[in-house]
């Protein structure tokens, strides 16, 4: 699908898979885009129509100068489905993606089926981590930050045994607008959601790395308790563990949407 323009801003869209069948909506991590999920979407679309974009400020997609908020996220996704006349989707979305999903769970709850939030939380302090990073990039762009990136995202032996995986991910952070990684960081340190977590109804799978040193398995843990009924699997990962451990990641996927 070529660049769709939702609300006036442009938006890229990949839509996939089996046109009759369950539609899965995947959403992003900050500093990534939409091919993050590319083994996954593989693997599914056999069953599942799939549906994955660029989140704003990232890839291909609008990227104003910010700040942004969660809610505005939680709405761009929102937006997307209405343009392809979507009523109800099953959601996946990955750190900043699993963001949006506790956004969309607590204030749009009909038009989510079931949802998988990995290695997310609720509330990511303090925030002068946040603006430091924010600065970081808007001095001296992404390139600042591709080498700690790349350290929270993947455990040792993940980079050193799939140099290929990395060296995609490092052009793909990289490639990342300076003002769309600023303005979704600006949301991720505004956001406070533990509370409103406990009103999600639907039902839930918590994925998270064990070696996670962003989203903690702790900061999972908290939302297990507040989430009612909610499922947890913590996979042989750090933070992007769809990529590390994409076999046993989409295997849950599958088991749980089934």
């Amino acid at each position: 699908m070529p660049i769709k323009t939702i609300n006036g801003e442009p938006f890229n869209i990949v839509v996939e898979g089996k046109a009759a069948g369950p539609v899965l909506l995947f959403s992003n991590s900050l500093s990534s885009n939409l091919s993050m999920w590319d083994a996954q979407a593989e693997a599914l679309k056999d069953t599942y129509r799939i549906i994955r974009y660029d989140s704003r400020g990232h890839g291909k997609s609008t990227a104003p100068e910010g700040p942004y908020s969660i809610a505005e996220l939680g709405r761009d996704a929102l937006a997307i489905l209405d343009s392809l006349r979507i009523g109800k989707a099953h959601f996946c979305g990955l750190s900043k993606g699993g963001m949006v999903g506790q956004w969309l769970l607590t204030h749009h709850r009909d038009r989510i089926g079931k949802a998988v939030l990995a290695n997310t939380s609720a509330q990511m302090p303090p925030p002068d981590l946040w603006n430091g990073r924010i600065r970081n990039v808007t001095q001296n762009g992404m390139a600042a930050i591709v080498d700690a990136t790349i350290e929270r995202w993947f455990t040792k032996g993940f980079i050193e045994r799939a140099p290929q995986e990395i060296a995609a991910v490092r052009k793909m952070i990289a490639a990342t607008p300076a003002a769309g990684y600023c303005g979704c960081a600006a949301a991720i340190r505004d956001m406070d959601q533990r509370e409103s977590i406990r009103a999600i109804a639907n039902p839930v799978l918590l994925i998270s790395g064990a070696y996670d040193p962003a989203t903690t398995p702790a900061m999972m843990e908290l939302m297990r308790e507040r989430i009612k009924g909610a499922q947890w699997l913590s996979l042989d990962a750090a933070h992007i563990s769809n990529i590390e451990q994409a076999a046993a990641f989409t295997k849950a996927i599958r088991e749980f949407l089934a």
